[in-house]
């Protein structure tokens, strides 16, 4: 395979839902209890933030939320008030929403049903669902949907309908090598088998205040770069990508515009890394608020620098646009309009 010198990376704008959610993961800080500190997004508060991420020249909106919030009494009153039956409902209509206000949507809702991705399917450029890893891990002890076999079962619900897809693995959670090593196994496995596999993110864990793993060492970057690099080796071809804003160097988390940023970024790429995934002007990393996006150029430098061409990409990639059967015809006449002849994002 000849090795390509482009890297890839799209702008979105970030749509936390709701932080409502079924699972209780030991090092997550996004997720609230229901009450005060919780909350569900009403329709106006989403697309106030699409048309503003659409005048910043975004093409993605990011929708991330927590998994099976109705399992709460709180979250089905609010979809109740919203006039939606059920969350998926609800995103299914903001989806039908953003697309026709010229953003493409990826949705990452957790576990879900092949029926209701079906359902989402025509509304959404893409989706996702991070496996995380296939061995059972104590961080997941009181996450019902962090079962391995319950997320590859929607991985596969996705590649049967022909969905455009984003998995991943979190790396430092407690996982051996050879966890890494039979979890990558297994993803190339579905994607050898459904092709619709078009990214994987190698993230980095990254410790909480008020979590049960606040105390514990985020990763080194030996460890991700090694990861990244196993990856690579299994899969060729596949596009990996590392989120910018959760690099290290040396220890320590870089920051943005720094020697040590490019560093990262230059270490990243050599171990096999060659998408930087989606980075926002509108709204920070909701997940990961005290690490704020690189700015577009600082990250187009750091690429630039270590001799690769950065590529702005839709929420779809290239490859998928090529063919068909991944895109609905709502999403295809979307894309149309945004991306240029080699199906990167038009200047």
């Amino acid at each position: 395979m000849e090795f390509s010198r482009e890297i890839s990376y799209s702008r979105n704008v970030f749509l936390p839902i709701t932080n409502i959610c079924r699972n209780h993961c030991a090092y997550c800080g996004f997720r609230r209890e229901p009450g005060d500190d919780s909350w569900f997004m009403l329709p106006r508060d989403v697309m106030k933030l699409v048309k503003r991420a659409k005048i910043s020249g975004c093409s993605e909106a990011l929708l991330t939320l927590g998994e099976l919030p109705e399992v709460h009494a709180e979250a089905r009153e609010k979809l109740k008030v919203l006039g939606y039956t059920s969350t998926v409902e609800y995103l299914e209509d903001l989806c039908r929403q953003i697309l026709k206000l010229g953003l493409l949507p990826h949705t990452n809702a957790g576990i879900l049903k092949e029926a209701e991705l079906h359902r989402l399917r025509p509304y959404n450029a893409s989706m996702g669902l991070m496996l995380e890893n296939v061995a059972k891990l104590s961080a997941h002890e009181q996450s019902p949907g962090k079962k391995p076999g319950e997320r590859l079962e929607t991985i596969k619900a996705a590649g049967k309908l022909k969905i455009p897809f984003t998995t991943g693995l979190l790396v430092g959670i407690g996982e051996t090598f050879e966890d890494l090593v039979q979890s990558l196994h297994v993803i190339r496995d579905l994607q050898q088998q459904y092709g619709h596999i078009q990214e994987i993110i190698i993230q980095p864990f990254d410790p909480k205040p008020n979590t049960p793993m606040e105390d514990h060492s985020r990763p080194s970057e030996t460890s991700l770069l090694k990861a990244v690099a196993l990856a690579r080796s299994l899969m060729p071809n596949m596009k990996l990508q590392v989120p910018p804003n959760l690099l290290s160097h040396n220890g320590g988390i870089v920051e943005q515009g720094s020697s040590k940023f490019e560093n990262a970024v230059a270490a990243a790429i050599t171990a096999g890394a060659n998408d930087f995934g989606g980075i926002s002007s509108v709204t920070p990393d909701f997940i990961s608020e005290e690490r704020p996006w690189p700015k577009v150029q600082e990250l187009r430098n750091a690429i630039e620098r270590v001799g690769f061409t950065p590529r702005e990409r839709l929420p779809i990639y290239p490859q998928f646009i090529k063919v068909k059967r991944f895109m609905s015809k709502e999403v295809r006449q979307l894309v149309n309009t945004l991306a240029d002849d080699n199906g990167y994002r038009s200047n």
